[in-house]
């Protein structure tokens, strides 16, 4: 599986002209094995239709077996899954001219701001709840203003709680909509496909234009005004569902589909509104690329969208013929990364039968510095599987990496992580540096990238919190560890050289124990230690799988969690994690999902509403119901 949203063109000169004039090669070699460099594969343009869909139909045909690919899937429905972890990073408190104080989103890296399910800018707070936008004066605590949004996207109804990005008077809101069943026909599959809504919050919300394209919705970043949606897609192939026959004859039938099937099988559709204007369209030929190592079975698009303006348009879309899992950016570059198969190269049948091969990671990297379609840089290959985005960090020219290979099952466990240090040459990632044999017969849980610092923890019975230093990319090394029983499923840095760790605590046997949250002190690499530890049994907090739910105002202590349905406040001093009270929603509202401050007052956020508490005493101060 790879990533990138490159540039290709329709003819050759053009490709070139758009990728600023870097060539690609047709194909690239097997990652070498840990700590040695590689010259990872780049993404390869098409000069026709006709030569994307002779290769899509080959690389598509080489991957399907009896029963379809080797996922499972089998027709042309899209994947179920969204990635859920989409970020986490401290999340800071600014001041904004007539504007108060305010968090903003727990982000994995400032100048990238990620979606999120409530957003703030201090004069408004913005929600999305069963499909109606609501904005709240936080000052006045009253709502000012709602949009039911399912006027212009009927399906929102039935989809996801949706997420928002927000730039000045503008919103954006991103969600993932299920198939509409009654449409749906033996001949048309249900599918589902991101919806986007861009909407003015300047006086009464309206919306100003939408945006819905084939597949689902994996990730976005944001930059300045610019936002840019990361969407993957299955083929439309409609693979004939019998168990008759023998492999051998399913898995021919199933090569006829790929081989009967048009280009437009490939590239997903899109359709867009501004006012009264429809429009609607299909990323085209010469924006597809394609890696060496591909399968046929999935396409990932970069949409770039202006959120200073006042329609979203097409969205400049780039494809490429890859998979990807994880979405990591900066302010001023994109990473896509994803696994696949050491073993599966094009023209490689897989049989439809998943094998234990080896897995590597591809990156590919996006510039993202300036506004509109991202440009395409390098790409870059390391062995083994990321935990999360928290597993990749660009520092100083150089991109950082932590990945476990191997199995870390069973009564004999093969697993080891290491972190691998990449630098940019010419269009390649190339490797200048690792460390390897971390938590052997163990796998990675978290991992924290703080500037030249690196702390990483791997778990199967008990936690190691390894800190690293990374100041010389070509030697990379240990120098500390702790171990203590649990493992750390989130790190946040805080202030004078500590370490917040969020996830569970376990016994000797590693059978968790639940919730727990450790403060670290980092202070010395070569002796990280704990100084407090705070623990809830049988507990469980969504931040270990969701960074966003996560606040911290670093100049009074304050720290939100979620544990269960509630928000508990704890105080974080330079020694000590103490606990100030909990934060409960009313009646059958399900869990409180966001907490975030506007000057002196906390806000939580759930299904049923809003409520105003004083963070210094966890005392409620109002409640604004959805109605």
């Amino acid at each position: 599986m790879t990533r990138g949203a490159p540039i290709f063109a329709v003819g050759t000169l053009a490709a070139l002209t758009l990728l600023g004039g870097s060539a690609f090669p047709a194909t690239a070699p097997d990652p070498p094995p840990p700590g040695q460099p590689t010259t990872a594969p780049l993404l390869v343009s098409y000069d026709s239709c006709a030569q994307a869909l002779a290769g899509l139909r080959a690389a598509a045909g080489a991957s399907v077996g009896p029963w379809g690919f080797g996922d499972g899937w089998r027709t042309g429905a899209a994947f179920g899954d969204v990635a859920k972890d989409a970020s986490g990073s401290r999340a800071t408190v600014q001041s904004a001219q007539s504007a108060p104080e305010h968090s903003t989103t727990n982000v994995h890296e400032a100048g990238a701001d990620e979606p999120d399910l409530v957003k703030t800018d201090g004069r408004r707070i913005v929600t999305v709840t069963r499909g109606v936008l609501r904005v709240v004066d936080p000052t006045a605590r009253r709502e000012t203003g709602r949009l039911d949004l399912t006027r212009a996207q009927p399906e929102l109804r039935f989809g996801e709680q949706a997420n928002l990005l927000l730039h000045g008077d503008r919103a954006l809101v991103l969600t993932q909509v299920g198939p509409d069943l009654q449409r749906a026909t033996r001949d048309a599959r249900p599918r589902t496909a991101p919806r986007l809504i861009l909407v003015d919050l300047a006086d009464a919300p309206r919306v100003l234009g939408t945006y819905r394209i084939d597949g689902n919705l994996l990730d976005a970043r944001q930059t300045g005004s610019t936002a840019r949606v990361v969407v993957r897609t299955r083929p439309r192939l409609d693979f004939p569902d019998t168990e008759r026959g023998t492999d051998a004859t399913r898995t021919a039938a199933n090569r006829a589909v790929v081989a009967a099937a048009g280009v437009e099988a490939w590239l997903p559709a899109y359709e867009w509104t501004a006012g009264a204007e429809r429009h609607a369209g299909r990323v085209g030929c010469d924006r597809l690329s394609r890696p060496p190592a591909w399968s046929g079975t999935s396409m990932l698009t970069v949409l770039s969208f202006d959120l200073a303006g006042d329609r979203l348009g097409d969205g400049d879309p780039v494809s490429v013929a890859a998979d990807a899992t994880t979405v990591y950016g900066t302010g001023s570059s994109l990473y896509l990364a994803g696994e696949r198969s050491a073993a599966a190269r094009p023209g490689s049948p897989r049989g439809g039968v998943r094998r234990p091969d080896p897995q590597v990671t591809e990156i590919h990297r996006f510039d993202t510095g300036v506004p509109g379609r991202p440009r395409y840089v390098a790409s870059g290959s390391v062995p083994g599987s990321l935990v999360n985005q928290y597993a990749l960090s660009e520092w100083q020219g150089h991109l950082r990496v932590a990945t476990t290979t191997g199995d870390a099952w069973g009564t004999r466990p093969t697993s080891e992580s290491a972190v691998h240090v990449l630098r940019p040459e010419g269009n390649a990632l190339v490797r200048t540096g690792a460390v390897t044999g971390l938590g052997p017969g163990e796998r990675i849980f978290s991992v924290r990238f703080l500037g030249g610092s690196a702390y990483v923890v791997t778990f199967r019975l008990t936690d190691p919190l390894y800190a690293l230093d990374l100041t010389d990319p070509t030697a990379p090394r240990v120098t500390g560890e702790l171990k203590i029983t649990g493992y750390s499923a989130y790190l946040h840095p805080l202030p004078e050289g500590r370490l917040l760790g969020v996830g569970q605590e376990a016994d000797r046997r590693g059978r968790t124990q639940g919730l727990q949250v450790s403060l670290f002190d980092v202070r010395d690499p070569a002796r990280p230690t704990r100084l407090d530890q705070w623990h809830v049994p049988r507990a469980y907090s969504a931040l270990e799988h969701d960074t966003h739910a996560f606040l911290h105002h670093p100049g009074t202590g304050l720290v939100a969690l979620p544990v269960g349905d509630d928000v508990r406040l704890l105080r974080v001093s330079g020694t000590d994690i103490g606990e100030v009270g909990t934060v409960s929603h009313t009646g059958r509202a399900g869990p409180v999902l966001r907490s975030l401050l506007v000057g002196d007052v906390l806000w939580t956020v759930s299904a049923a509403g809003l409520r105003a508490t004083d963070p210094a005493t966890a005392r409620s101060l109002d409640w604004l119901p959805v109605t």
